[in-house]
């Protein structure tokens, strides 16, 4: 966790140098306020990805996910203030009942993670595909507080999410499914010979992914006034949120890391984006340098830990 804020400090002073010969200044409020709206549903979606790698596994249905969620949460309000806490409930059951269904087909059907998932989100895209041409719905002004609201520089959404991320690591760290998930993704066999109930904890790690990818969706709803159907998709959350749980220190293995790295990861990765935007670096460069810095971290984890046997 220490080289993950270590590269982060570097990525920043780089960042600024860069910045600045350019007449620019990257810490300054609004560059503050860009880098962590960039990180709010980002690291959400990160925080829920966490509890399944962990465990072993791998959510790739959250992208299309966070799409469908901005898309029940505004069509549910459909401008209503009233309509505000029925829209947040309903997002969620059905963010948990996704979860719930990559859960059962992974343990009870015993699917792959990474082929459940995808499956899943594919269905999902199907029906985003068939059912929608643009966004739709509408989000209530009041509701579009928590997208736009800040306390300084630091939005109030950053801070709900940061608020999500030390609850999940009081989970992960301080309750026995937690201390489960960590022995499942350790061993799924030797956990199931130690008593375990190694089926629940994927189902619960599932679970809890697919809400916080939830969370995610009626954020951007919040920020864009509409559900859009395409929001996780065009954000990339998928590949992004695996890439900041990596960069975290979490390995895909499962069983060692936690949420406070992933924290790190999704910081590197939204200062990283919010750089490039100073710079008008092309998107093409933009996904190269995302790629080097991924494979070298690995590369530096994966070193460390032979050095540390």
């Amino acid at each position: 966790m220490v080289g993950v804020y270590g590269a982060l400090l570097l990525v920043v002073i780089v960042g600024s140098v860069l910045v600045s010969l350019r007449g620019g200044v990257l810490l300054d409020q609004g560059g503050i306020s860009n880098i962590l709206v960039r990180s709010t549903a980002l690291g959400l979606v990160a925080i829920g990805q966490t509890m399944v790698i962990l465990a072993g596994k791998l959510d790739l249905s959250v992208a299309y996910l966070v799409g469908l969620s901005s898309l029940i949460a505004a069509e549910t309000m459909a401008g209503d203030p009233a309509m505000i806490g029925p829209a947040v409930a309903l997002t969620i059951v059905c963010a948990a009942g996704v979860g719930l269904v990559n859960g059962l087909v992974v343990t009870r059907l015993k699917v792959n993670a990474f082929i459940a998932t995808l499956g899943t989100g594919l269905v999902i895209r199907g029906y985003l595909e068939d059912s929608y041409d643009g966004p739709a719905g509408n989000v209530p002004t009041a509701f579009q507080h928590l997208g736009y609201d800040r306390i300084g520089p630091v939005p109030v959404s950053t801070v709900l999410m940061l608020g999500l991320a030390v609850l999940a690591w009081w989970f992960l760290t301080r309750t026995r499914p937690g201390y489960h998930v960590y022995a499942v993704g350790g061993g799924e066999e030797v956990a199931r010979f130690s008593g375990i109930r190694t089926e629940r904890i994927v189902v619960l790690a599932h679970v809890l992914c697919s809400v916080a990818a939830g969370l995610a969706g009626l954020f951007l709803a919040s920020r864009l006034g509409a559900g859009a159907p395409w929001v996780g998709t065009d954000g990339g959350y998928d590949l992004e949120s695996i890439a900041a749980v990596v960069l975290g220190g979490t390995i895909l293995a499962g069983g060692r890391g936690g949420v406070a790295g992933t924290i790190g990861g999704v910081l590197i990765l939204a200062t990283l984006d919010t750089i490039f935007d100073e710079l008008g670096v092309d998107s093409f460069f933009k996904d190269v340098v995302r790629g080097v810095v991924l494979i070298a971290a690995v590369a530096l984890y994966a070193r460390s830990r032979r050095a540390g046997r």
